[in-house]
């Protein structure tokens, strides 16, 4: 990138981190909506999950997910639908499939092996998507069967997307390192960092002793937008067994990766990296950070006046125990050293959950929610939740539903 582009760049993200903050002089009435986005049992589908939010340089939202077709299931016949919206997630357009539109893919070998859903299904999943604010375009990585990834691109805030690219040679590039079996990309979103990169948290499996299992987590980054995509170092051996990672660039520009992880220790697993790929920091346990074992949201809303520090928006179910329960958003304002506030979104059964945040400073949480909690796999809804930074900093606000 050239001095003149890496300006005009670094000018658009004053301008992005300006309209993104939050003013507590200018929102000081509390609020929180919510209204469901995807529903089980619509359109012909058992069910909907692993949800991904982000918002485009235009301001429009798009929402997408896993569509499941006859069960709920990791592995079966899975699509990936998006909604979008242009007044800031109120109303939607109608459910999309955006992903897979090329040729079928064969079965997984160890989706067959494990009897993972049906020898025919095809199993989509793990959109991540990634608003990029020097082109405007909406990149979009997602996998197939778990052993294949694929990129494809918006160029029209999310009306139309161009055909897929396969980019699994960049996963090919693990395997010295790491035999995998079983790769993923996300869930959630990925992040563009100020110098212009994208990046993606992924992880891969060499499935010795499940579907999913062990694990090892990494990132893969694009600098020219997409055009072409390489790996990063790998975060951590297989004795933390993290995945599904979400990332934010911190105040100083390091990269903080916070993942959902497997060992005894109750807590989220974080490490840092001065650039999203290499030289990955020791790893550490948050204490303050239940891990349920679960899929988190984080997104960064940085410092401009009159907030003179950025803000770090986390969520995750915070039951105390494995449950997926009591969605739980919380606030640092020290780059996730501690954690000021914390409050409750989602008392019920709750689960995955992905963050943005609209150009007036509304946060937007999009999470799986248990309408039935009787049921073994309670997640019927991917719900929408709008809320700005006074509802989490002041307790005792009713919700709009």
């Amino acid at each position: 990138m050239n001095r003149a582009r890496s300006l005009s760049f670094l000018s658009l993200a004053v301008v992005v981190a300006t309209t993104a903050s939050i003013s507590r002089t200018e929102a000081a009435e509390p609020r929180l909506e919510k209204a469901d986005v995807f529903t089980a049992g619509e359109r012909g589908f058992a069910g909907y999950r692993i949800p991904g939010i982000v918002v485009t340089k235009a301001g429009s939202v798009l929402a997408y997910c896993e569509a499941r077709k006859h069960s709920k299931s990791d592995w079966g016949e899975i699509e990936i639908h998006l909604r979008r919206s242009t007044d800031g997630g109120r109303t939607w357009d109608a459910p999309r499939q955006i992903a897979h539109m090329g040729p079928r893919v064969a079965r997984n070998p160890v989706a067959l092996a494990k009897k993972s859903g049906g020898p025919a299904d095809q199993t989509v999943n793990n959109p991540v998507a990634i608003t990029d604010q020097v082109t405007g375009a909406v990149h979009l990585l997602y996998c197939i069967e778990y052993m294949r990834c694929f990129y494809l691109r918006s160029d029209d805030d999310g009306v139309t997307w161009s055909s897929p690219t396969e980019i699994t040679a960049t996963f090919e590039e693990f395997r010295p390192e790491y035999n995998w079996r079983v790769i993923a990309t996300g869930p959630g979103h990925g992040i563009q960092l100020r110098n212009g990169r994208l990046l993606v948290p992924v992880w891969l499996s060499t499935s010795k002793t499940s579907p999913h299992g062990p694990t090892v987590a990494a990132t893969i980054y694009s600098d020219d937008h997409g055009g072409t995509w390489q790996r990063g170092e790998l975060v951590t051996t297989e004795r933390f067994g993290p995945n599904e990672s979400a990332v934010v660039e911190l105040s100083d520009g390091r990269v903080l990766l916070n993942a959902r992880q497997r060992t005894a220790a109750p807590h989220r697993l974080v490490v840092t990296s001065r650039d999203g790929a290499t030289g990955w920091s020791e790893p550490r346990f948050d204490p303050a950070l239940t891990e349920p074992v679960c899929m988190a949201g984080m997104v960064m809303i940085p410092a401009s006046a009159p907030q003179t520090r950025s803000r770090l928006i986390f969520t995750n179910p915070a039951s105390g125990t494995r449950e997926r329960k009591n969605l739980t958003t919380r606030i640092s304002e020290d780059d996730g050293q501690t954690w000021s506030y914390s409050r409750s979104l989602e008392s019920g059964p709750s689960a995955y959950s992905d963050l943005a945040v609209l150009p007036d400073g509304t946060i937007l949480c999009f999470y799986e929610r248990g309408v039935h909690s009787e049921k073994p796999s309670p997640y019927d809804a991917l719900t929408l939740a709008r809320f700005n930074m006074e509802w989490i900093m002041q307790p005792n606000v009713g919700v709009k539903k």
